[in-house]
C-alpha cells in the first residue's frame, strides 16, 4: 500500500464495498521465516464486512497449515490500474507512476465444518452467475447425481474474520485538477494495465 495519506481517504465502508463487489483477491498467510503462502481466491464478504467466506483445495499448503488452528492472514483485492506517462500531465518536470486501486483486508483465517461447504459454493456461484443475467444462472442442481459430492471431498470451507481494512486509491490526487484530468484522458486513450477505462473514470472523479 502506498504510504501517502492522500491516497487513503476512502471510508471503511467504501473499501469494503469495493472488496465485496470484486470478490476475488490474493490470500496471504505468514509462515515463520519462510516466504508468505499465497493463494488466489474468490470470496464472499458479508454485508457487515466482518466475515469473508472462501474455500481452498485440501492439498493447498494454507489449508494444511490451518489444521493446527486459525492463522493471521490478509486478502489483497486489486482493482483497475495503469501506467501513467509524464507526458500526459502537460506540465514540466514530472515522472512516471502507476495509478491503482487496492484494498487490503487483515484478520484471521480458520477452517469451517465440512457440512458448510455445499451452501458456501452455492452462494458463491450465485453471486457471480447473477451478474451474467439474462443468462439462466448455473446452479449445482445441474450436476449429475454424486458428482458434486465427489468433487467437494477435494476442497475445504474457510472463514476469514476481518479485523482491519485499508485501501489505496491512487488517482493523482496530488496533482492540480487540470493536470489530473489530462492524465485521465491519457489513461483512457493509451492506458497500460487492467480496466483502464474504469481507472480513467475514477481519476476524473477523484
Amino acid at each position: 500500500m502506498h504510504p501517502n495519506p492522500i491516497y487513503h481517504t476512502q471510508e471503511a465502508q467504501a473499501n469494503l464495498a469495493f472488496a465485496r463487489a470484486r470478490a476475488f483477491g490474493v490470500l496471504a498467510v505468514a509462515c515463520g521465516d519462510d516466504a508468505p503462502m499465497l493463494s488466489h481466491v474468490p470470496f464472499l464478504l458479508d454485508e457487515d464486512g466482518v466475515w469473508a467466506h472462501l474455500h481452498l483445495v485440501r492439498s493447498n499448503p494454507i489449508a494444511r497449515a490451518l489444521r493446527d488452528g486459525p492463522l493471521n492472514a490478509r486478502i489483497a483485492v486489486s482493482g483497475p490500474d495503469s501506467y501513467v506517462s509524464p507526458d500526459w500531465y502537460g506540465v514540466a518536470d514530472q515522472v512516471p507512476t502507476w495509478n491503482y486501486i487496492a484494498v487490503h483486508l487483515t484478520g484471521q483465517l480458520e477452517l469451517r465444518p465440512q457440512e458448510e461447504l455445499h451452501g458456501l459454493l452455492d452462494r458463491l456461484s450465485a453471486h457471480f452467475e447473477t451478474q451474467l443475467l439474462p443468462k439462466t444462472p448455473w446452479t449445482s442442481a445441474k450436476m449429475s447425481e454424486g458428482v458434486m459430492e465427489k468433487m467437494m471431498r477435494q476442497i475445504v470451507p474457510c472463514a476469514f474474520k476481518v479485523a482491519d481494512v485499508d485501501g489505496t486509491w491512487k488517482m493523482n490526487q496530488n496533482k492540480p485538477d487540470e493536470v489530473r484530468l489530462r492524465a485521465a484522458d491519457g489513461v483512457a486513450r493509451n492506458g497500460m494495465g487492467t480496466d483502464t477505462e474504469a481507472l480513467a473514470d475514477r481519476m476524473r472523479k477523484a
